[in-house]
């Protein structure tokens, strides 16, 4: 036998090594149907409602990536606002059945205000059989997604909506804020001051107008998923008593439609998460938005927000594979929390209310938040993630997350963008400057109860996982 002859015998003998595998990157997507029951309750208002009708089905969107050798699961949930021990819960029951990491998992709520209670906030209770049930129903989501993993291709970019985000936190003329409900004589910032307060000053703060997205399409080039990002607090302008996804699920469905995905097997996912909207929403107080009708200006926002998206992804270069990874940490955080003169104070306000349990005025209902808060204990544990996808970061906050922190991990960060309500929630987040100003999402409450510095310790946080990251 010859050199070359042996040469071959001993290369067909020697066994290919993982490393010299062709690398495949692989995705799959599904979603689970969360809708709640008639007459359950509806929360994000300062009054609990009730449900009456379905206008569009609630889901749960769920994107799984895989490298080969790291696996992530992107969710957004379709709810107001989801506290963390769902979430840890629907996280087990994966881990437990695939065996996925549960710090692998980004999940978020999209913050409709028209969906089923899933966290105590306001006045609203959750019910814990709905609560069980979106638990089980994110988990099942998140496995079928893994289930439909399939060679696929990636790209991520961001296109610009400026017309319909709005900093809802305005300074008005001197002496014209009113007093907080708390008594509060010093505050320098009105928010949802009112369409053209004749003493509206300025906005108080700026608006991100980029809408970052993730997209993915099976190895011959058709849509498989995309994961959306936007800085808009939510909508509304839906009936009264009504379910519904808000412009969350109708942008996802519109794009899908742009993208010509609609009957495609497996179907495609939409989804699209909250970025940092803390203090932006879409009411334009000085008055140039046209009146729409119920429905009317979240299908207006949903389709420009997709016919975005949409227009962007066409100058997307995909990618065959990117490394993925994740790094998450577990910070402390203190609490703002009222002594015990003033619960006892709140407790008499409280009794004023004539229909007693439920509060009725403004003064009342944060004098019961008072005395709710009264009872927590001094600091809080709050969970920090980021996502590496190629060279894009995904960083996941589990508050609402003023816009001003967002705009700050884009200026320190060429290619990220933050997901809020994530894995956990734990109320507003405003940064410092904002707590000197005063305003509604500083006011203590349930919702509103995190130490002034949390902002500072949370971006101290997450720029570790980014150094991690790198």
């Amino acid at each position: 036998m010859n050199l070359r002859a042996l040469i071959l015998v001993c290369l067909a003998c020697s066994p290919i090594h993982a490393a010299d595998a062709p690398r495949v990157f692989k995705a799959g997507a599904a979603t689970s149907n969360v809708t709640p029951e008639l007459g359950t309750s509806i929360n994000g208002g300062f009054q609990d409602g009730t449900a009456t009708f379905i206008h569009d089905e609630l889901h749960v969107r769920c994107l799984a990536l895989d490298d080969g050798q790291t696996k992530l699961a992107l969710v957004v949930v379709d709810s107001c606002v989801i506290g963390r021990a769902v979430f840890d819960e629907a996280r087990k029951m994966v881990n437990e059945a695939t065996g996925l990491p549960m710090e692998n998992m980004l999940m978020s709520a999209t913050h409709s205000h028209s969906c089923g209670t899933l966290q105590a906030v306001g006045q609203s209770e959750p019910n814990p059989l709905y609560q069980r049930f979106v638990a089980r129903r994110i988990a099942d989501g998140v496995r079928r997604a893994l289930t439909n993993l399939a060679p696929a291709k990636i790209g991520w970019g961001f296109g610009e909506v400026p017309q319909h985000v709005f900093n809802r936190r305005w300074r008005l003329k001197p002496g014209t804020v009113p007093a907080s409900p708390h008594g509060v004589t010093t505050e320098q910032v009105k928010t949802n001051p009112g369409i053209k307060n004749p003493n509206l000053d300025q906005p108080a703060g700026p608006t991100d107008p980029q809408v970052w997205f993730i997209s993915v399409q099976s190895a011959e080039g058709k849509p498989l998923a995309l994961y959306a990002n936007y800085s808009l607090h939510y909508v509304g302008g839906v009936g009264a008593g009504h379910i519904s996804a808000d412009y969350f699920g109708a942008f996802a469905n519109r794009v899908g439609e742009l993208l010509n995905a609609e009957q495609l097997d497996p179907p495609f996912v939409g989804a699209m998460s909250n970025g940092t909207s803390g203090d932006i929403n879409n009411i334009d107080f000085r008055g140039s938005q046209v009146k729409q009708p119920p429905y009317g200006q979240i299908k207006l926002v949903a389709n420009d927000v997709a016919q975005e998206v949409a227009r962007v992804c066409k100058t997307l270069v995909y990618h065959d594979w990117v490394p993925l990874a994740v790094a998450q940490k577990e910070i402390t955080l203190g609490l703002r929390l009222p002594s015990k003169d003033e619960a006892a104070k709140a407790r008499e306000v409280m009794k004023q209310s004539k229909l007693f349990p439920r509060m009725e005025t403004m003064e009342q209902v944060y004098a019961r938040e008072t005395v709710l808060l009264s009872e927590f204990p001094p600091e809080v544990s709050a969970p920090l993630q980021v996502l590496k996808i190629g060279d894009l970061r995904v960083s996941a906050i589990p508050a609402e997350t003023f816009v001003e922190i967002g705009l700050e991990l884009k200026k320190r960060h060429a290619q990220t963008f933050t997901v809020s309500l994530a894995n956990a929630y734990h109320g507003y987040l405003p940064t410092p400057e904002h707590h000197k100003l005063g305003g509604y999402e500083t006011w203590r409450a349930r919702s509103s109860c995190l130490e002034v510095d949390a902002s500072t310790k949370i971006l101290a946080g997450l720029e570790e996982l980014f150094e991690k990251l790198k």
